[in-house]
């Protein structure tokens, strides 16, 4: 099992945790369909009326689709299967809060998540980043979830500048992708806080709420999405490009972080 679920009934809480801390949390076929039964699991389960979405260990929340998964493609240049597409609660038909606990890196694929979360809690050391162009592959998704929570401009320059630029936790603050900075470490504590509050509220109400703020925005992403396949299937290199881009990662040194 990829993913570690502790329940609180008592605060009506479910803490699910990402558990593959040697391979940051990078999610690969198994983990993926574990992530879309859990989400659909919840929605039946009475006892809990929120929850918190974390990675193991400090050095990352998620870092996207493991490199090391093969992810079969039909032949078709007009489809294109992405495994991630189905790893988010609202992919899954669950309204139920969901907060984002993050420490580390939350880059790439990660974003599916976050994108389908209420708010994200995030220590002063995470950061944020979208290797997408850096290895020659189109940032579509991962953009449009993100531009759903930030301005324009910090998403274009976060999505182009690819892995040359990090977003810390103090300017995803700024900008709004996060809700909350705490101390490294704090991120779990301060986000079951506050999903123990909302999940003492009346739950109807709750999931009413959360129904009404996905919809102010899920007319223009839906149609954004549809644009994606294409533009991902023009525009990425092919893999054996892409795995050797990958290969070459760290020559052009650090990245900067703002």
């Amino acid at each position: 099992m990829a993913l570690r679920i502790e329940r609180e009934a008592a605060a009506g809480v479910a803490l699910v945790t990402l558990d593959r801390p040697a391979r940051l949390n990078a999610i690969d076929l198994e983990t993926a369909a574990e992530l879309a039964a859990l989400w659909q699991e919840l929605r039946y389960d009475e006892n809990v009326r929120a929850a918190v979405l974390t990675g193991a260990g400090t050095r990352a929340f998620c870092t996207g689709i493991d490199r090391a998964a093969t992810v079969p493609q039909p032949p078709s240049p007009y489809a294109v299967d992405d495994p991630l597409l189905r790893i988010g609660p609202k992919a899954n038909d669950l309204w139920k809060p969901v907060i984002a606990a993050v420490e580390g890196m939350a880059c790439g694929g990660a974003f599916y998540l976050l994108g389908e979360a209420e708010f994200v809690v995030a220590s002063r050391e995470a950061t944020f980043f979208d290797p997408h162009t850096t290895y020659g592959m189109v940032s579509a998704y991962e953009a449009i979830a993100m531009a759903q929570r930030m301005p324009y401009g910090e998403v274009a320059r976060m999505s182009l500048m690819g892995t040359a630029e990090r977003v810390s936790a103090e300017r995803a603050y700024a900008v709004g992708l996060v809700s909350e900075v705490t101390e490294p470490g704090g991120a779990v504590a301060a986000a079951l806080r506050s999903a123990a509050v909302i999940a003492g509220h009346p739950t109807d109400a709750v999931q009413g709420t959360v129904r009404a703020v996905w919809s102010a925005k899920e007319a223009a992403r839906t149609q954004a999405m549809a644009h994606a396949p294409a533009l991902i299937a023009l525009g990425n290199l092919p893999p054996d490009r892409q795995a050797e881009l990958f290969g070459a990662r760290g020559a052009s040194g650090e990245p900067r972080v703002r």
